[in-house]
């Protein structure tokens, strides 16, 4: 047999001795802490680009530095963190790269909330001054993630943690920036954008919640008798910016209209009636308002056909247009426009409430207002063509594969990206204006221009940007360090399904863009989002957001970890609930106790496990299993199939180990001799193996378990367990076999309504079978204990081959049992009838649904079984 033992004990002493380190109970709290510092300090999770091992890279997806660890941080953590502990211990050069996100918007609004509260606006400071605070804050109070992510066991190389506003990354969004400004792929232009009239900036798609709000919807009548025209709008305040009414090209009802022009009410302005394809005629009444200022599709239609464009509301959302409304914010306005229509009679008609589609700033919940505004962009359709490319040539997998075309839909599709935001804090628009109209860009190593009359643009990029160079600009690019060679490309990027479309698609763009066409990562690992054991979405306003710290504080992070793994199917959303994490605490508790026994009866790593012609079928058949096992989770990890490796994992270990192996092998210890240090041998290796396995799960438990059954260093820096190829089919048959008389005993046995440890006595007739040497298992097993004199059977079970025989005489009240059992058959038989009767009559048959009819057949089904047991049963009671 191949030997397995890696990172053996280097002194004399026997495994059991160490039983003495662990406490009776596993008490989380009182080891992580102690043993994740111990992990950091020895340097387990430095990243050396000198190594000779081959790289497995992954960065974190950097959390905002005003952030604190959430459930989908928690999940998301330890899904990569189970992949880099896994790949560490299998010999490669593991960088887990950390650092955090400046969050513009986020933190700007942070900030400045704490300036309100000693009646300050940004504005009292200067923007200097403002920066310098932002900083001041980022010191004192932010990043406090990182210390969670600790909590969590986050194995991360900290000596490499960056921030996407420090020096070197700062260096090299100039650097990105300047290349893409002089290829023509930067410039700046008049678009429609996202405008949070709270935020006084524009937002990037990503940062817009959608919900479905109560408005209301008016139709309004333009023009006079015949040549007048309704259109219906939910937003009556922007009517003053219209330039022009569309209805489709193809639509008979307005085709005498087109080209003519038509009043627009309250303003005596004319505008045109013009054809465009996007008008849906099936829509409302097939007329639409065109304001391009203040609707993305609007302007497109204002674009085709050159239409002026009107703003008539300002950066705070107030009406800027000369006349009665002006002054006003947009909701009264809305309010006061549509009562002067309506006194002009030209109200058609009005819905409310009327639900819509709504975008809200997802920092101030304040709603969105489209606006046109001038602007930094970037020109994305030649990235956006590298991006998919990467993906359809087989140079970046995305994983699972179902993914793709939700992926290629959205980079196949790709508008034009607005870069720029009204913040202060960020990374400050490196394009400088001259006094004679002059534009400057400029690299890190160039000289800003000085002078009168020159000045730097006010506004900051997206957050998006920086974070799209992360897994490069991390590395120390645009310098062509040996990290960067090293670890670049990274390996696999795992995150949420959610941001594939933000966050992923800027990353590939760039990094194929500056890294000379090398995709920023191999395998785009995608998961879903963390959900509530209902399937809602976690949510504050739900009341059902949950801090994964409570739980941790509860039930221990290994807990929470292999909860969170054991739902995480690809790009899936996963349910999860407080009784799940009881039970992977239960769990743990379980892996705790089994290697606490195991030690005390001197489980031991020492020497190769013995030939298998020295092991009892229990050795060779959990010997077999275990490699088995190694060969399904290196398939499943491989595969990315988070849930099923730790569903792999929970079975073998409670199921197979600890509630059959330690079981099976108390009996062979009892008698001592060569086997029972066989087993004390095989005991050892199993769960050394085991606790391997699981170790990048639950990193904790595994770790003061593993080092006191080995005396070795750390389970951290230990070898992947790797699979010897010993199978034994025949040991598997023979305890599968085993196991199918103990079940039947048991069920056997539970139905009688004996107690799981009440002692029975009982004859077995094994005869030639393969149980004949499994004897005293059985009987340890199912608490059966030999017959005495006058033993009389009152009860038989074939199983098997075997023959069970007990004597339940006196351990029962027969009386009760008999008239439970008779009540229950009598249910059993009425539901047969009923169903029978249903099932027999042709005219229900001919008009129920073939479900009801399949359920019907299935309560059938399940009766008679009910009666075939429950008469078993009466039949194996004492008589008397």
């Amino acid at each position: 047999m191949t030997d397995m033992t890696n990172q053996r004990p280097t002194d004399d002493r026997a495994s059991g001795d160490n039983v003495a380190a662990l406490p009776t109970a596993y008490v989380p709290g009182e080891v992580e802490g102690e043993l994740y510092e111990r992990w950091v300090e020895r340097g387990y999770f430095s990243a050396d680009e000198k190594s000779d091992k081959p790289p497995y890279t992954i960065v974190i997806p950097p959390p905002n530095v005003t952030g604190s660890l959430h459930l989908g941080h928690a999940f998301e953590h330890t899904l990569i963190d189970s992949l880099t502990r896994r790949k560490r211990m299998q010999g490669y050069e593991v960088l887990w790269q950390p650092g955090m996100d400046h969050a513009g918007i986020a933190t700007q609004n942070v900030v400045e909330r704490e300036l309100a509260k000693e009646g300050k606006s940004r504005h009292d400071l200067g923007r200097t001054e403002f920066v310098e605070r932002v900083w001041q804050w980022k010191a004192e109070s932010g990043g406090q993630i990182s210390g969670q992510m600790r909590r969590l066991g986050d194995g991360v190389d900290w000596s490499r943690e960056r921030f996407t506003m420090d020096e070197g990354l700062s260096q090299a969004v100039q650097t990105i920036f300047k290349k893409l400004f002089d290829e023509g792929l930067i410039y700046r232009a008049e678009r429609i954008i996202n405008w949070c009239p709270r935020c006084l900036t524009a937002i990037s798609d990503i940062e817009v919640e959608y919900s479905d709000d109560d408005g209301e919807l008016v139709s309004i009548r333009y023009g006079e008798g015949e040549n007048s025209i309704v259109v219906a709008t939910t937003r009556a305040e922007t009517m003053l910016g219209d330039t022009a009414v569309a209805v489709h090209p193809e639509d008979e009802r307005y085709a005498h209209l087109v080209g003519t022009e038509i009043e627009l009410p309250l303003t005596g302005r004319r505008i045109p009636i013009v054809a465009d394809a996007h008008v849906d005629p099936e829509f409302g009444t097939g007329a639409v308002k065109v304001t391009p200022a203040h609707d993305p599709n609007d302007f497109e239609i204002g674009q085709r056909h050159d239409l002026p464009s009107i703003t008539v509301l300002d950066e705070h959302a107030v009406i800027t247009a000369h006349g009665p409304f002006q002054g006003l914010d947009r909701l009264e306005a809305r309010s006061a426009i549509v009562g002067a229509l309506r006194a002009e009679g030209r109200i058609v008609a009005e819905k409310r409430p009327y639900t819509h589609s709504v975008g809200h700033c997802s920092r101030c919940k304040t709603t969105i207002e489209p606006r046109l505004s001038l602007q930094w962009w970037v020109k994305v359709a030649p990235l956006a063509q590298a991006a998919g490319d990467a993906v359809r040539d087989g140079r970046v997998a995305i994983h699972p594969k179902e993914m793709e075309p939700r992926y290629f839909g959205w980079v196949d599709n790709l508008h034009d990206w607005c870069i720029s935001r009204q913040l202060w804090w960020g990374h400050r628009i490196p394009v400088w204006y001259g006094p004679n109209g002059e534009v400057v860009c400029v690299g890190p190593d160039d000289q800003a221009p000085t002078g009168e009359g020159w000045h730097q643009d006010n506004d900051v990029l997206d957050t998006w940007f920086s974070s799209g160079l992360w897994p490069f600009s991390t590395l120390g690019w645009p310098q062509q360090t040996a990290a960067l060679e090293k670890f670049y490309p990274t390996s696999v990027l795992v995150t949420g399904y959610d941001i594939l479309f933000f966050w992923v698609a800027r990353m590939m763009m760039f990094g194929l863009y500056a890294m000379d066409g090398t995709p920023p990562f191999h395998t785009i690992a995608l998961h879903g989002m963390v959900r509530d054991q209902f399937g809602k979405k976690m949510s504050k306003s739900f009341g059902n957001a949950v801090n994964p710290l409570d739980w941790m504080d509860a039930y221990g992070a290994d807990a929470v970890r292999f909860t969170l793994a054991r739902g995480a199917n690809p790009g899936a959303d996963v349910p999860i609930g407080e009784d799940w994490v009881q039970g992977s605490r239960n769990f743990c508790n379980k892996i705790w106790n089994a290697t606490r026994f195991a030690l005390m009866n001197g489980a031991t790593v020492d020497g190769p496990v013995p030939a298998p012609e020295e092991l009892t079928a229990a050795d060779r058949w959990i010997l077999s299993r275990l490699n088995a096992t190694v060969a399904e989770v290196d398939a499943l990890y491989d595969d990315y199939q988070f849930a099923k490796v730790a569903d792999a994992l929970f079975h073998f270990a409670w199921d197979e180990v600890f509630d059959w192996y330690v079981e099976l092998s108390k009996t062979t210890l009892a008698k001592g001799g060569a086997q029972a240090d066989a087993a004390r041998r095989v005991l050892g290796e199993v769960l050394d193996v085991t606790l391997r396995l699981l170790h990048p799960v639950v990193p904790f438990v595994t770790e003061a378990l593993w080092t006191a059954l080995t005396g070795a260093e750390s389970v951290v820096i230990a070898a992947w367990p790797a699979d010897s190829g010993f199978r034994d089919a025949a040991a598997e048959a023979e305890i599968a076999t085993l196991q199918q008389v103990v079940t039947e005993v048991r069920r056997f046995r539970n139905d009688q309504g004996l107690k799981p440890g009440q002692k029975v006595p009982a004859s077995l007739e094994l005869g030639a079978t393969v149980l004949a040497a499994h004897e005293d298992a059985i009987r340890s097993l199912l608490r059966l204990t030999l017959p005495e004199e006058g033993f009389a059977p009152t009860a038989s079970l074939p199983v098997a081959g075997a023959v069970v025989a007990l004597d339940l005489s006196g351990t029962i009240d027969v009386g009760a049992e008999r008239k439970r059992l008779q009540k229950d058959l009598a249910v059993a038989e009425k539901e047969k009838t009923q169903t029978a009767a249903k099932l027999g009559n042709e005219g229900f048959l001919a008009k129920a649904p073939d479900d009801v009819v399949v359920k019907i057949r299935a309560r059938q089904q399940a009766a008679e079984a009910d009666i075939v047991r429950i008469t078993a049963q009466l039949a194996a009671l004492p008589q008397g």
